[in-house]
């Protein structure tokens, strides 16, 4: 399915929907819509190394181990291998009736920030330091994950943007000062190529402010950047709970229902938290415009119906025994291979 089609198709879906309806399906754990046929999704699911949390999966190198790998070809494989477990996963799920958290088909992956302060502890889950190698490898691994088929295999999601990396205490209230020099030859790149090359579904916000604002409601970096210079059309979610900074932690609004007209006029499709579960109090308080609930749910039900959800696919077929099987082991034990590097101990070590 292409995107005009699914645009169509999910314009006309969401006008049947009340506000009330329409406000429900831009929370992470959106609720069934019985009277559409809508069944309940979860939108939080993970993949950086492997299907996360769900139970059984192949388990491949970290991030920072494929990175080593400096292979974009194998990176290519190993997200082709994890979406088709989502996939297994998901049909199984669906046969089950399980709609809960982990079992949905849009991985948030990859991370494409930049590893440069270890404060940040969360190193393991990039491919390293340099813009052009995680700029390669991000491109071919949201290319695993999404396929070329005819509906997407999964949804890939590049986060966090950006200009994420510092302290990982500080990041619920810092404000990362950056220069447009540094911005565009640092950080920037990556989220660039997993975008217009890539062709990633969805971007994740950050949860730090980048030049006073917040990664989930940036003039400069959602609009200019992200949807008018990039072109993007997928969907925007926030990292979990950073709307609620907005108002709790950067202080730039007094209230959650100011956070959630900020997030949703800047283009913050999905709410990872719970400060979503107030567009109905800002709406009748005159603050949030219909138009603005209606254009996110839009977005989300597009990515719905270019995964198939509504369709019959190519991929309903996929068993639970491709969970785990003996090619993706073989592949994983691979990728632990070339993960390996050597530093020769010149006395500096």
């Amino acid at each position: 399915m292409n995107r005009e089609e699914a645009v169509k198709r999910a314009t006309a879906l969401v006008e049947q929907m009340t506000v009330e309806e329409m406000a429900s399906q831009l929370r992470f754990d959106a609720p069934a819509i019985e009277r559409l046929g809508i069944p309940a999704y979860n939108w939080w699911n993970e993949g950086l190394h492997g299907v996360a949390r769900a139970g059984t999966a192949t388990v491949f190198p970290q991030a920072i181990g494929l990175g080593a790998t400096f292979d974009e070809a194998l990176l290519g494989q190993v997200a082709q291998a994890i979406s088709v477990e989502a996939r297994a996963k998901y049909n199984q799920a669906v046969r089950d009736g399980d709609r809960d958290i982990y079992k949905g088909l849009t991985l948030w992956s990859p991370n494409v920030n930049l590893f440069r302060d270890p404060r940040w502890g969360r190193g393991h889950e990039t491919y390293g330091e340099d813009p052009y190698l995680i700029s390669r490898l991000g491109v071919a691994f949201i290319h695993g994950l999404q396929g070329n088929g005819a509906y997407l295999r999964t949804a890939a999601c590049a986060k966090h943007f950006a200009v994420h990396s510092g302290p990982e205490a500080e990041r619920h209230h810092f404000d990362a000062q950056v220069s447009p020099k540094e911005l565009w030859e640092t950080y920037l790149p990556a989220f660039e190529a997993c975008v217009t090359e890539g062709q990633a579904e969805a971007v994740m916000g950050a949860y730090n402010r980048t030049n006073g604002e917040p990664c989930c409601a940036n003039t400069y970096l959602m609009e200019e950047v992200l949807r008018g210079k990039w072109g993007f059309q997928g969907h925007y979610v926030s990292d979990c709970w950073a709307v609620r900074d907005f108002h709790e932690n950067h202080k730039v609004t007094a209230s959650p229902e100011e956070s959630v007209t900020l997030a949703l006029s800047k283009g913050c499709d999905l709410n990872c938290g719970c400060t979503y579960q107030r567009i109905l109090d800002a709406y009748e308080k005159g603050m949030l415009p219909l138009e603005q609930i209606k254009r996110s749910a839009i977005r989300l039900f597009t990515t719905r119906f270019l995964l198939g959800m509504f369709d019959e696919t190519e991929y309903d077929a996929i068993p639970y025994t491709a969970v785990e099987c003996r090619a993706h082991l073989d592949l994983a034990e691979r990728a632990a291979a070339e993960s390996v590097v050597l530093l020769k101990n010149d006395g500096l070590l």
